[in-house]
């Protein structure tokens, strides 16, 4: 029985702990691996409305037709980087309607670790001074 379990259960152990142990990306809270799984999850969920590249629309800071803002970038150029960790969050689950805008909820779609590479995956884009100054706000939020 132990031979058994020294065959099958313990490489299967250690692989799981080095996944926990993989090392965040240089100066930054997530891994190559959420970053990974982020992609394309932000493709399927985010991209249509905030552009491949998190672009989103030229005129985001003008309302539309309707007297609704366009969806923001997501690529550090625009206002998301003053939001921490928790709020990033909290806009995916319940959507930007309690924050004023569009933005549909995924909290249904999208489980906790699904959200966390989405924004992993977007701060990818981030150079490290926007990075830094949102990482300021995200530890003062706590």
């Amino acid at each position: 029985m132990r031979a058994l379990i020294a065959t099958f259960c313990l490489p299967l152990l250690a692989a799981c702990s080095n996944e926990a142990r993989e090392p965040t990306v240089a100066g930054r809270w997530y891994t190559a691996s959420q970053v990974e799984a982020g992609e394309p999850l932000f493709r399927q969920y985010c991209a249509t409305c905030h552009g491949e590249d998190g672009s989103a629309t030229p005129d985001w800071r003008r309302l539309d037709a309707n007297g609704n803002y366009p969806p923001p970038p997501l690529n550090g150029s625009a206002h998301t980087w003053h939001h921490p960790l928790d709020v990033l969050d909290a806009t995916i689950v319940q959507g930007g309607a309690p924050f004023g805008g569009q933005m549909p909820a995924f909290g249904s779609a999208l489980d906790a670790d699904d959200r966390l590479a989405i924004i992993a995956y977007l701060q990818h884009w981030w150079p490290d001074d926007i990075y830094g100054k949102w990482r300021e706000i995200d530890e003062r939020s706590r």
